[in-house]
């Protein structure tokens, strides 16, 4: 019984996360709300994955739930925080290219391993982590200072990640 309770917490943080990017779509961009709810969804992302490692209760599903909170979490943020910004079109190209290469990324693992393959290296999560970051430096430095930093690194990581996948390698 111990063990269910405790694949509960991990996955009980993660669904904090999705309520929160829920809730964030009824607060105003850059507001006090919409920071704290982004915050809370961020600390959930950063910890919901150690409760599971130390809880012994990494799951399959806690995975797939994992995965699904920070798609709807990204979604989210996107939705609300896009018509607020301008966006210079060199960085929609930029955004655009790093795209591509994670979609070559995805079909390249699938034809090789005939399975999604999803690669954790150490430059994803930088990127991850200046991706979360980002927002948070918005009113306080323009989006053409801070968006190149972001998109150097998740540039590297997608080239870095796309070897990966075709050697086989995981980091």
């Amino acid at each position: 019984m111990k063990h269910e309770c405790q694949a509960g917490a991990a996955d009980l943080i993660t669904g904090t996360r999705i309520l929160c990017s829920v809730a964030l779509l009824f607060c105003q961009p850059f507001s006090a709300s919409f920071y704290f709810l982004y915050l809370v969804a961020g600390f959930s992302d950063m910890i919901d994955g150690p409760v599971a490692r130390k809880t012994g209760t990494v799951s399959e599903l806690g995975a797939k739930l994992d995965t699904a909170a920070d798609f709807v979490f990204v979604a989210v943020c996107l939705w609300k925080l896009l018509p607020s910004l301008a966006v210079p079109l060199w960085l929609w190209i930029w955004i655009a290219f790093i795209a591509l290469i994670r979609m070559i990324n995805i079909i390249s693992g699938y034809v090789i391993q005939r399975k999604v393959v999803a690669v954790h290296t150490v430059m994803n999560k930088v990127t991850g982590i200046l991706l979360f970051i980002l927002p948070l430096t918005l009113p306080v430095v323009e989006l053409t200072y801070s968006a190149p930093l972001v998109c150097a690194a998740a540039t590297f990581a997608a080239i870095q990640e796309g070897h990966f996948v075709r050697t086989g390698r995981e980091n």
